[in-house]
């Protein structure tokens, strides 16, 4: 049996993702894979991704995961990641398309007249690079990991979400939500897998997860 399945739906940054769990779980069965039985049968699932969500959802469809993935989210450990975060939601301003409605909220764009720091000076969208996270909840995946740690980001969306389903937020300027935890699932937009340390001690915590 598949330990951890990293959904393959032609979007994502799998091998770096899955190089970093081989590190921190060389014992495990790990799966790059985008057969819905795999999915579906493995013991934890993680759900990467980069692109437009549009092309995302289109692909996860075309290759029959999108079931695989919402039952995945529902009933076993969970880990979504930047594209795999928002894709959770309902609705999202890239491209007016629907989410899978499992965690409640919206997906926005950065607006254009907010884009400025506290001199007045233009930031750039995408958000690129590092930044501080700061934690908004105790969590089994924020163990060992120091409050405001830096974890690198690439996104030009943001999920807008209830307070309660937040477990974490960044500032591009303003805050927003850049993790969420909610049962069985626990998603975030930076990348884990490219941030050093504290991204390689999320991933070990995510193999360690057992959502009560």
């Amino acid at each position: 049996m598949t330990d951890i399945a990293i959904v393959d739906y032609g979007m994502g940054n799998l091998r770096s993702v899955a190089k970093a769990l081989e590190h921190v779980a060389p014992e495990a069965v790990i799966a790059v894979t985008n057969n819905p039985e795999v999915v579906r049968k493995a013991e934890r699932v993680v759900v990467p991704g980069q692109g437009a969500m549009p092309d995302c959802l289109h692909e996860l469809d075309r290759r029959g995961l999108r079931e695989a993935v919402r039952d995945a989210a529902t009933n076993k450990p969970f880990l979504g990641i930047c594209i795999g975060l928002q894709m959770l939601f309902d609705s999202s301003e890239e491209g007016n398309v629907s989410g899978l409605g499992i965690v409640p909220g919206r997906v926005k764009r950065f607006p254009a007249s907010a884009m400025k720091d506290e001199k007045g000076q233009k930031l750039k969208v995408p958000h690129m690079g590092w930044n501080q996270v700061h934690q908004t909840v105790e969590h089994s995946l924020w163990k060992n990991i120091a409050n405001d740690s830096r974890f690198y980001f690439v996104h030009s969306y943001y999920v807008e979400t209830a307070d309660a389903d937040s477990a974490g937020y960044s500032a591009y300027p303003f805050p927003f939500t850049c993790a969420v935890a909610k049962d069985n699932i626990f998603a975030v937009q930076f990348h884990p897998e490219k941030s050093h340390a504290a991204g390689l001690t999320l991933l070990d915590n995510f193999v360690r997860w057992k959502p009560v």
